[in-house]
């Protein structure tokens, strides 16, 4: 979504921290960089909520090459560069955060090394075109804006490619610090909060125990100033209201505010319809919402629609093949839900982590349906995709007695 699942910078790090920012109520013209508002700029970021990365890319570059000084410029272009990155991986799959198992499970994910030279560079361009500027005037709210989102940015391909959450976790928090200081000096910069609204809702829906840990370290957070934050940003944000909107969606997903998260992506889909993982996101919602045969009809609409030539931007047929086999498996229709999952695993490109689920899934499915040797042959497939993982530890486990529902 656009890789617009800027919330996967958020929610693919463990959101350990955050800072209480209280800013005066937001009625003024919000403020950003005036490239932000710069045509080549804006119609990048209507390719770049599309899917459509390419075009996007191309113009970005020309932006970073026009501006080269400017530490915004490379800031952009890092952004589409990660999360285009993340979206061949099949790593904007919002089920995948949704399971508290992200955090503390393996899951592994081949590398790019020439992707990965490219983002680091980016990120350590802007950092340090921003750091230039702040030598000379450290209230310089764009270079602090621009220095926090490249931050969260390279934190965010750590934690969700590289694994690397220590290090990952350091980065974020001076990413945070920025943004924090960004709206101490401009309460009216509004992209900044979608950072620190993020942060601030994480922390005040910790359990009470870890509040109380994190409260020796003066760390503090509020869902109600969260989610009034990411309001403001979705309302006004001149750059992120898309993705602050998609973390509001997620945050009342984990709420199981379904009927709210759905009115939330469909106000989404409305301006971006041609956006796949927005649709995917509503047969999601519909899904855990319970409404049964009426989510697995959803899927099978969208995969109707994606075989459409040309209708969505590169769409990532396996994700929605594997809602459809969760959508089946919640109805009891094994056979189909297995097929489903299977169908998930084997799409050409498929993700590594996004084929050892579906393949596990499938396993299970195959089971449940008293059929072993198919669920034998789902779970070496498993092994085979990633021995040293938690779904290949899952799919060993169930070579040995066959799965039943608990």
């Amino acid at each position: 979504m656009a890789s617009p699942f800027k919330l996967a910078l958020l929610l693919g790090l463990p959101a350990l921290f955050a800072a209480m920012v209280f800013a005066r109520p937001a009625l003024a013209e919000p403020h950003t960089n005036p490239l932000n508002r710069d045509p080549l700029v804006r119609e990048a970021f209507q390719h770049f909520y599309v899917l459509d990365y390419p075009p996007c890319l191309a113009l970005l570059e020309k932006v970073h090459q026009a501006h080269w000084q400017d530490p915004e410029a490379a800031t952009l272009l890092l952004e589409a560069e990660v999360f285009a990155e993340l979206y061949r991986q099949d790593l904007l799959d919002t089920t995948f955060y949704a399971n508290d198992g992200f955090l503390t499970g393996r899951h592994p994910t081949p590398e790019d090394p020439q992707k990965r030279d490219r983002i680091f560079a980016l990120a350590d361009e802007a950092t340090r075109l921003a750091e230039a500027r702040l030598a000379a005037n450290p209230r310089d709210a764009d270079a602090l804006y621009a220095r926090g989102w490249s931050r969260a940015l390279r934190a965010a391909y750590m934690a969700m490619v590289e694994r690397s959450f220590g290090a990952a976790f350091r980065i974020a928090l001076s990413a945070h610090s920025d943004e924090v200081r960004v709206l101490q000096l401009d309460p009216d910069y509004v992209d900044a909060k979608l950072v620190v609204g993020t942060y601030q809702y994480v922390i005040g829906a910790l359990p009470f125990a870890f509040k109380f840990f994190f409260g020796f370290a003066g760390i503090t957070g509020s869902k109600t100033r969260g989610m009034e934050m990411l309001q403001d940003a979705a309302n006004r944000g001149p750059m992120i209201s898309v993705e602050a909107s998609t973390v509001i969606m997620l945050f009342l997903r984990r709420e199981a505010k379904y009927q709210q998260a759905i009115e939330v992506v469909r106000n989404i889909e409305q301006k971006y319809p041609r956006d796949f993982l927005f649709t995917l996101e509503e047969a999601n919602l519909r899904k855990d919402a319970g409404e049964g045969m009426a989510a697995v009809y959803a899927y099978q609409k969208l995969l109707s629609e994606a075989s459409r030539s040309g209708f969505f931007f590169d769409p990532h047929m396996q994700l929605a093949y594997f809602g459809l086999g969760e959508g089946l498996k919640g109805q009891r229709h094994y056979a189909e839900a297995a097929q489903a999952y299977e169908q998930a695993a084997w799409t050409p490109n498929a993700g590594a982590e996004l084929k050892r689920r579906s393949l596990v899934a499938a396993g299970k499915c195959r089971d449940l349906n008293n059929e072993r040797q198919l669920a034998l042959r789902d779970y070496q497939a498993a092994i085979a995709t990633g021995s040293d993982t938690t779904q290949g530890d899952i799919a060993r486990r169930y070579l040995n007695e066959p799965y039943r529902e608990r």
